[in-house]
């Protein structure tokens, strides 16, 4: 009986481990990812402005899994109702039960020269290029202008690591940083009092925010936005939306509260549409990917019982998610926004608060060396503070991590 897991970010690593606790004796377990590490990816926006924090978002997936088997390969296609998966394009996997977690790409929505001339920010080599584009555009002018398209939270970090890196450049009075979202406000999807404390966070490190900036088209040079505004460029950053993995056809399926996708494969993470049991939908954040996971993890281990035996009567009854975020989070720079229940929280607790929860996501995947790492690095960006004693901090720090890919479509 062979259980196979595709990707292993977020979701899919914390349903490999699940189930290598929670699957029946007998059954083969196959992790299957285009990388031999995890990355923590709401964290790799710091690798705009140090690349040696770097080596703290990579963890071996074989430091991480205990007896599964390790893939290393990309998948390109899928076809959930007959249990096969395509790997590299030459290799067919065939699997009883199958949980997807591929993750998601950049979305450019076919705007002309977006996708030729921006960069997302969707791994480390990508934080690695903005890094260059900045540091290029600094140097080519006395003055330089740098566009992120998308203020959700990916954005938001983004523009905020920018003015930093800036200001540690010393070039701080020569450099624009531009942040333009189509909606009324940035981090559109979150509660008003969110997204004034991350506006003003962003306005206090001078990045020049445009909202209801729809962008039509782009060139080497220049954006044009829909009302007809050209803004002059010298580095550009697209994090203006996601898609389905190549995979699925760059498809995001709608999928219900029992994560079943077709057949005897679960979708879980931003890899579809989540629909939880209440019918709301669930955004594409790492927080949700998390807890989506234990619950596909859980699905998966009980159709393996009922298929092998173990497990008398009819069918198991799956487990339906329910997603209930305690909070959220975004870095600006040297700062960060953090809402814990109703209570928004900036400054020297919102750092500390950042800083744990990254630390706390290491720690429990195993990664002790790397979760000391990363607490070191932060630290060096900006001083912490431990949390007001009268907020009520969730106890797992892994059930509050940020959302960093968008669900602006």
């Amino acid at each position: 009986m062979r259980v196979a897991v595709f990707g292993a970010g977020y979701a899919g690593l914390t349903a490999a481990r699940r189930l290598e606790r929670k699957l029946p004796a007998g059954a083969e377990l196959v992790v299957v990812d285009r990388h031999d590490y995890h990355l923590v990816l709401h964290e790799i926006h710091r690798a705009i402005r140090r690349p040696s924090i770097a080596d703290a978002l990579r963890v071996p997936l074989e430091d991480c899994l205990d007896w599964a088997t390790i893939r290393r390969a990309e998948v390109t296609d899928l076809d959930p109702e007959a249990g096969e998966a395509e790997l590299d394009g030459e290799e067919t996997l065939e699997y009883d039960v199958g949980i997807v977690a591929l993750g998601s790409e950049a979305a450019f929505y076919d705007l002309p020269g977006v996708e030729a001339h921006a960069t997302p920010l969707k791994s480390l080599d990508d934080a690695a290029t903005i890094r260059e584009d900045f540091l290029a555009a600094v140097e080519a002018g006395e003055e330089a202008t740098v566009v992120v398209g998308g203020a959700g939270l990916s954005g938001i970090q983004t523009a905020g690591e920018l003015t930093a890196l800036a200001r540690e450049e010393g070039v701080e009075d020569r450099v624009e940083i531009h942040l333009l979202e189509q909606e009324a406000a940035v981090a559109p999807n979150f509660p008003e009092n969110f997204q004034s404390a991350v506006h003003e966070e962003l306005a206090e490190r001078g990045v020049t925010i445009r909202t209801l900036a729809t962008v039509a088209e782009a060139d080497g040079e220049r954006i044009e936005l829909d009302d007809g505004t050209e803004i002059e460029y010298d580095a550009f950053v697209w994090t203006g939306g996601i898609r389905g993995p190549d995979a699925l056809e760059g498809d995001r399926p709608v999928v219900q509260a029992r994560l079943r996708l077709a057949g005897d494969t679960f979708v879980v993470g931003d890899t579809g549409r989540l629909v939880d049991a209440d019918g709301s939908a669930v955004p594409a954040a790492s927080q949700s990917a998390i807890r989506g996971a234990r619950v596909a993890a859980e699905n998966a281990a009980r159709l393996v019982e009922y298929k092998q035996g173990t497990r008398d009567g009819f069918e198991p009854r799956l487990q339906a998610f329910q997603f209930d975020s305690p909070g959220w989070l975004v870095s600006v720079g040297d700062g960060a926004v953090a809402q814990v229940g109703g209570v928004v929280l900036t400054g020297a607790p919102a750092i500390a608060l950042k800083t744990s929860i990254g630390a706390g996501h290491l720690t429990s995947i195993g990664a002790i060396t790397q979760a000391s790492n990363l607490v070191s690095e932060e630290l060096d960006l900006a001083t912490g503070a431990s949390p007001p004693a009268d907020v009520d901090v969730p106890e797992d720090p892994v059930e509050i991590l940020d959302w960093n890919d968008e669900n602006e479509d």
